[in-house]
């Protein structure tokens, strides 16, 4: 009888550290949840800011090639060409 006892109270033991394990597991895993969505929107804000100065920093380019600098003379005009390109195409669309 003692023996069927100490099983019972083991067993107990044991679902007790089971539950104790998974509700530190759930929660764990609630705070893990909760950062990733944090830092999937600070990273989706960092993008977006790079972004920004991505295009900045194109136009700043093109800026200082029209202003007269002789350095990506090349990509300027390319750039320009693109959009004049881009304009053309609007006025078909536009005249459609």
């Amino acid at each position: 009888m003692s023996n069927t006892l100490e099983a019972i109270h083991l067993l107990e033991k044991s679902l007790q550290n089971l539950l104790s394990n998974y509700e530190f597991l759930k929660r764990e895993n609630e705070i893990l949840l909760q950062n990733n969505t944090s830092l999937q929107k600070e990273l989706l804000e960092k993008e977006q800011v790079l972004d920004i100065q991505k295009k900045e920093f194109e136009s700043l380019k093109i800026a200082k090639t029209i202003e007269g600098s002789s350095s990506n003379t090349k990509d300027t005009k390319l750039k320009i060409n693109s959009l004049i390109k881009e304009i053309d195409k609007c006025i078909t669309q536009l005249q459609e």
